[in-house]
């Protein structure tokens, strides 16, 4: 697993320096497996380290523009008092299987304008009868504050969380798909 401060991948070829973190982790399952777990909002809330998302409401993703509301509690932080609020996850890139990317709107004004995501890569494994044990995919968490609003680009609250977290909610993911995740 590594972690590191990046500035190019699909959708951040121009992300000025210092403004994304990424995280990845091999994780022993088929890319489809995974990528459900991406696209349930339960799924998102499932396997969140931070402990601020605690449930969602919504359909599963199935296009970019999909829209699906996350309650949250900041308390797990310990940063700022926000009390319990309510976030829209909005997707911004979704290619079924390969990246799945969002940015969110809720109380704060204007709209921070970070993204957060996925990029999965297959890595094979499997055999032609279609057996899928051994598949394996390398799943890619990132999180860019490039476009965020200047108002809290500049004002030291960015980012909301740090590499370690990303790496946390990777291991999170593999230990969910390895389980069978079912949404709860």
């Amino acid at each position: 697993m590594t972690d590191s401060e990046s500035t190019s991948s699909s959708g951040a070829d121009d992300a000025a320096p210092g403004t994304r973190l990424e995280a990845s982790r091999v994780i022993a399952a088929p890319a489809d497996r995974v990528f459900a777990v991406l696209c349930d909002p339960e799924g998102h809330v499932a396997i969140d380290s931070s402990g601020m998302l605690q449930s969602a409401e919504g359909s599963t993703v199935t296009a970019s523009g999909d829209r699906f509301v996350v309650h949250m509690d900041r308390e797990s932080l310990g940063d700022y008092d926000l009390g319990r609020y309510d976030v829209t996850v909005i997707i911004t890139r979704f290619e079924p299987g390969e990246e799945i990317a969002w940015t969110i709107d809720g109380t704060i004004k204007p709209p921070i304008g970070h993204t957060y995501g996925y990029r999965l890569t297959r890595l094979g494994g499997g055999d032609e009868s279609g057996d899928h044990t051994g598949e394996r995919t390398e799943v890619v968490s990132y999180y860019d504050w490039s476009d965020a609003h200047p108002k809290w680009r500049d004002s030291g609250i960015l980012p909301v969380l740090d590499a370690s977290a990303l790496k946390a909610t990777l291991g999170i993911l593999e230990r969910a798909v390895r389980r069978g995740y079912v949404r709860g």
